[in-house]
């Protein structure tokens, strides 16, 4: 593990028994913090005394992914989630059900198990507990325990990003009554409101769940009633946002990782085009063609936000463009679903970097070739689904799938995705949704 001091890396962590870690700092005659030495990562090996010990919360298609990444450097994993055989408890060494957002229980699994990290990966996870752990030294949160909060919900990354960083984003509001939504739309006191249209979500959800887009008065009652019921817990409060003329979305995929000198150092992917339908990803392709200006500008965005969470680990940071203006959106401290496209395109898929990084080791976020993304959905509301059209989807030239394997299927969850590569993005995009489309789940 390593120690990290204003984002320069002091050493590596020697371990000295059951979960202990003790941090040791070289030191010269300009004092004891003037000048670091960086030994060799060292890695142990699963199911023994020295295994190195990586723990995921959430484990779902894109933890299995981190997880595999890990195993393949013979790191010890550690499946959390809130429901059993969860795709990444298919492949860990060890699969733990619990709910995360229940501190005692989170302090009662971390203590027990007393890992190297603790990986969030998802956003309803107990996160005071998290800071309480790592403020007492019995863990260490990727990329830190303070990200994972600011993080966890969209007031907390949405205030730091627009308030304290000034960068741009949309007009926003949060909320906390249906009465405070439509008054944040309509403005009150003759300050001007949000106005339609105007996109609503819960503060803390994913894949889109709970969010929509409201055109007129008609659609509030419903907007809000759908951001009830689609948030990842109980908490009544919503962002609603001002809705942006863009031309395009963008995730700009981003690594802190231990450079040759031990400090941290920043690399982008290539950005990662996009669609959304009712705020889920459907496709995604790499790379997106962007003018320069907009590249430029969405890379010293990206960093911004990264710099002031810290840490290591990738970063999946969402971004509105339009000609060279970019708008910040959103980020994850952790793979981003659109990246899944990363498993065709680049030498280091977004799980390997991930991997490669919060363990400080080097990375390459070099691009191998163009590439596309498509959801598969589950199309149906069942349990163990079987899936046809499996050999027609492979026949599609350079494609690929990923079968997640979640045990239950509903009509819009994401089930698996198919990748394809080729000579230009157009080819991947046609490819990938074709093979997508020859997927046929069902229930048997």
């Amino acid at each position: 593990m390593i120690c990290e001091i204003n984002d320069r890396i002091v050493d590596i962590q020697t371990h000295t028994g059951r979960g202990s870690w003790a941090c040791r700092a070289a030191s010269d005659n300009r004092g004891p913090l003037s000048h670091h030495t960086l030994d060799m990562t060292t890695l142990g090996t699963p199911l023994s005394p020295n295994a190195t010990k990586v723990m995921l919360l959430g484990s779902g298609e894109l933890g299995k992914e981190v997880l595999i990444a890990l195993q393949r450097l013979g790191v010890e994993t550690i499946a959390v989630d809130r429901y059993e055989n969860a795709p990444g408890q298919q492949v860990a060494h060890h699969a733990r059900t619990i709910t995360m957002s229940d501190p005692a229980q989170l302090k009662a699994l971390v203590e027990a198990e007393r890992p190297m990290l603790v990986v969030p990966e998802i956003e309803a996870i107990a996160t005071s507990m998290l800071e309480e752990l790592e403020a007492a030294g019995t863990v260490r949160v990727i990329p830190t325990a303070r990200a994972a909060r600011l993080t966890m919900d969209r007031e907390g990354i949405r205030r730091l990003a627009a308030e304290t960083l000034g960068l741009p984003t949309s007009p926003y509001q949060f909320c906390d009554s249906l009465a405070e939504l439509q008054a944040a739309i309509d403005g009150v006191n003759g300050k001007p409101g949000i106005g339609y249209p105007c996109i609503v979500k819960p503060v803390m959800s994913s894949s889109g769940k709970g969010q929509s887009k409201i055109d007129g008065p008609a659609g509030v009652q419903k907007a809000w009633d759908y951001a009830m019921a689609g948030g990842r817990v109980s908490h009544g409060r919503v962002i609603v946002e001002g809705f942006i003329d863009f031309d395009y979305e963008i995730t700009q995929l981003t690594v802190r990782s231990v450079g040759a000198d031990g400090n941290i150092v920043t690399s982008f992917c290539d950005p990662i085009g996009h669609i959304q339908v009712s705020g889920d990803y459907v496709e995604s392709w790499q790379p997106m063609a962007m003018h320069p200006a907009a590249l430029e500008r969405a890379r010293e965005v990206s960093k911004a936000v990264t710099d002031n969470l810290g840490g290591q680990g990738l970063f999946g940071v969402e971004l509105f463009v339009k000609s060279d203006q970019v708008w910040f959106s959103e980020v994850s401290p952790r793979p981003h679903d659109t990246g899944l496209v990363t498993l065709c395109t680049q030498h280091q898929s977004e799980f390997e970097l991930h991997a490669r990084a919060i363990l400080g080791l080097p990375v390459d976020t070099s691009l191998r070739n163009p590439g596309a993304s498509a959801v598969i959905y589950g199309g149906v509301e069942a349990q163990g689904i079987v899936f046809d059209g499996v050999e027609e989807a492979l026949r599609v030239p350079n494609t690929d799938l990923r079968l997640f394997g979640k045990p239950e299927s509903f009509t819009k969850r994401r089930m698996g995705v198919a990748l394809a590569r080729a000579t230009d993005t157009d080819t991947a995009r046609t490819n990938a949704k074709l093979a997508a489309s020859k997927v046929k789940p069902r229930a048997v």
